[in-house]
This record gives structure tokens, C-alpha cells and sequence, in this order.
């Protein structure tokens, strides 16, 4: 019966009919259940919508984690490592308000009372948007790449951290005048770096704006690289499925 429940809720077969049928319920409801997002007024139909995602979205949940231990394949540790999987705290982020409503609303814990106020709980919704990532293909192609790619990305990350610190610590003395403190110029330097240019902090000395120029430069091409990588392994990973498909 576990192996069943796991077929269905965890492998990608497009054979298995009911597999399908249960990814294509959840992507409907995850799109759903973010309608209600869009409006600032409530009322009995989002109540309805909240009520019924949030139940699938448990039973979604509680089916992943009594059959753990097929994915995870460490045994009875699985049940304990699976709820602090990156995709396990997505789903449980998603019902999290559920349980946070209950709780401020018995006055259980006076922790929770700081979750009664609706905006707060309005934001926990949107953690559902990340569980299309589950069932979307594309998406998961580009985790794919990600996970292949994962060590030139993370000298690429790095590369951009050094240079943002760097850049942060020498418009910071250049001007003090204009940047208050180091968090305005690390922001400054990201902004910069990533060549968006909010224009709410800016260098004003002849010096400051030199160095906002070498920084603007530098930063297109620091930026291109990831975009290159997760491109060029992209296109690899397509082009696998395609031979892959070709072979069966």
C-alpha cells in the first residue's frame, strides 16, 4: 500500500495514469489556492478555497512523510530528515497559517497572537507559489542544472559576494557623507552590481561615481555568468531527455 501511496505522490511516470491525475489536482489547487492572494478583501468563497487547499495540502503532506523512507532510503531516519527537506518545509510553510490561525485564535500560546494579524498570515500564502516547483517540469529541469552546476554557481556566487563586500567597503570610505552606515553600502553595491540602479542612494564625489562605473561594469559580467551556465546546462539537459526518449 506505502509503495503505492509513493508511486503516485513522489515518481514522475507519465504511464501511471492516477500519478498524473494526482499532479495535475495538486498544480490546480496550488494556482488556486493563490487566488485569494490577489484581492485584499475576504469573504465565504476564498474561506472555502483556503479551507479546501489547505486540507488537500495536508493529506498532500502526511502521504509524503509515511512513505519517507522509500524516498529517502535511510531507514527509520528518514521519518525524522524528511520534515527538514527544503521541499518539506515548502509544504509545510503552505499550511502553516492554518495551524497558526487555530492556535492565536484558542489563545493556546501568546507566541502566536503576533500571527493573528491578517497580512502576516496573507504572507505565509505565498510560500504555495514554491510547491509548483514539485510538479512543474521546466522547473524541475532547472533544479537539474542547478544541482549538476552547483560548484562553477557556487564560485560564480562567491565571486559576486567578494566583490559586493569589497565594493560596500570602499564607496563606504570614499563617502561617508552620503552613506550612513555599511548596510546602505552593501546595497548600494548589490544594486549596482546587478546594474538595476534604484537611484534612491547614489555617490555624489567624482571619485564615488568612478567607482560606481567600474563597479556597473564589472558587474554585467559577473552577472552573465550564471546566466550562461544555467543556460548551457539547460540545453544539455534537454537534449538528454530528447535521447533519452528516443531510446525508449
Amino acid at each position: 500500500m506505502r509503495d503505492r501511496i509513493f508511486e503516485i505522490v513522489e515518481t514522475d511516470k507519465s504511464d501511471d495514469r492516477i500519478s498524473v491525475i494526482y499532479d495535475s489536482v495538486m498544480m490546480v489547487l496550488i494556482i488556486v489556492s493563490l487566488i485569494p492572494l490577489a484581492f485584499k478583501e475576504s469573504n465565504m468563497v476564498f474561506d472555502v478555497i483556503n479551507a479546501v487547499t489547505v486540507t488537500a495540502f495536508m493529506v498532500d503532506y502526511i502521504l509524503r512523510l509515511i512513505t519517507a523512507d522509500l524516498k529517502l532510503k535511510k531507514g527509520v531516519l528518514s521519518f525524522f530528515i524528511y520534515p527538514f527537506t527544503f521541499m518539506a518545509l515548502i509544504d509545510l510553510a503552505a499550511i502553516l497559517p492554518a495551524f497558526l490561525t487555530a492556535l492565536s485564535g484558542l489563545r493556546l500560546i501568546k507566541l502566536f497572537r503576533l500571527f493573528r494579524t491578517f497580512r502576516v498570515l496573507r504572507t505565509f500564502h505565498v510560500f504555495r507559489s514554491f510547491k509548483m516547483f514539485r510538479y512543474a517540469k521546466s522547473v524541475q529541469i532547472i533544479s537539474n542544472v542547478i544541482q549538476q552546476q552547483k560548484t562553477p554557481l557556487l564560485a560564480v556566487g562567491s565571486l559576486a559576494v567578494g566583490y559586493v563586500l569589497i565594493s560596500a567597503l570602499i564607496i563606504f570610505n570614499v563617502e561617508p557623507e552620503t552613506f550612513h552606515n555599511f548596510f546602505e553600502a552593501i546595497y548600494w553595491a548589490t544594486v549596482s552590481l546587478t546594474t538595476v540602479g534604484y537611484g534612491d542612494i547614489y555617490p555624489i564625489t567624482t571619485i564615488g561615481r568612478i567607482v560606481a562605473m567600474v563597479s556597473s561594469f564589472v558587474g554585467i559580467a559577473i552577472v552573465a555568468l550564471p546566466a550562461g551556465i544555467i543556460t548551457a546546462g539547460y540545453m544539455e539537459q534537454v537534449q538528454n531527455n530528447e535521447r533519452n526518449k528516443d531510446k525508449k
